[in-house]
């Protein structure tokens, strides 16, 4: 029998722990980056759950309307929103049990980190799609690829397997 292996991703964290991708219904239709962090974390093998209070579903999968409804089955919470958008955002984490934040590029601020650092909450940065493998040559017209040339890659689900 196959079994997916679990990899780490980033600062602890790994494809076998699950996560939920806030967004709007703009960053998931017009701008796209919430669908790309879901669609990438899914190709992980990871257990990835959209929060979107303007959506019922996406692509045939339930959205959740609020973080609250996610208390107890998410690892990690991944902000896709404009740091205006994330007032009480530590908070909500703390109170549905999340241990992770992972922020993107350009949603982080110190008041966050603080704020984070006293409810227990571990800081990730950095972007979710620097992690993606990209298949060459086209790798080299993604700003993605470019970006993570550093950073450990994990492979899509689909190609990894461990033999038991």
């Amino acid at each position: 029998m196959n079994k997916t292996k679990i990899l780490e991703i980033k600062d602890g964290l790994h494809t076998g722990m699950s996560y939920a991708i806030l967004a709007n219904k703009d960053r998931l239709f017009k701008h796209r980056h919430a669908w790309k962090v879901w669609r990438a974390l899914k190709e992980f093998g990871c257990r990835a759950y959209l929060v979107a209070p303007d959506l019922a579903s996406f692509e045939g999968s339930k959205v959740f309307p609020d973080l609250d409804s996610l208390k107890g089955k998410v690892d990690v919470v991944i902000p896709c929103l404009h740091k205006e958008y994330l007032g009480e955002l530590v908070t909500k984490t703390a109170r549905i049990n999340a241990k992770y934040l992972w922020f993107q590029e350009n949603n982080w601020t110190p008041e966050f980190s603080d704020d984070c650092q006293e409810k227990g909450i571990t800081v990730v940065r950095g972007c979710v799609l620097k992690h993606r493998t990209y298949q060459k040559p086209f790798a080299y017209f993604n700003p993605c690829y470019w970006h993570g040339r550093q950073e450990k890659q994990v492979a899509n689900k689909y190609i990894r397997f461990n033999k038991i």
